[in-house]
C-alpha cells in the first residue's frame, strides 16, 4: 500500500521535502498514528511537534486513530496561526 504525505510551513523544513511517498508493508490495518511513529523514528525533529500537528486525510482533518487506504494523501500541518 502507498500513501502520499504533504508536509506544510515549518515541517517542511524538518523533513527536507513538501511531499513524500511512503510506502507500507501490507498484510496490517494502518493507522495515521502509525505512520507518525514512523515518521519521528525517520526524521528527528518531527516528534517535538507531535502534541501541536494538525491531520487531513484526502482534504478533510482527521484524528490519529483513521484507518489508511491505498492512495490515500495525509497532510501534515503545525498549529494554524493567525495574525
Amino acid at each position: 500500500m502507498k500513501i502520499r504525505i504533504l508536509f506544510f510551513s515549518v515541517l517542511q523544513d524538518l523533513v527536507g521535502a513538501p511531499e513524500i511517498e511512503q510506502e507500507l508493508a501490507g498484510g496490517r490495518q494502518w493507522l495515521v498514528s502509525d505512520v507518525l511513529a514512523d515518521l519521528y523514528e525517520k526524521y528527528e525533529g518531527l516528534q517535538i511537534w507531535d502534541g501541536k500537528i494538525l491531520l487531513a486525510l484526502d482534504m478533510e482533518y482527521v484524528e490519529r486513530n483513521v484507518e489508511l487506504k491505498d492512495g490515500q494523501e495525509l497532510a501534515i500541518m503545525p498549529p494554524v496561526q493567525g495574525g
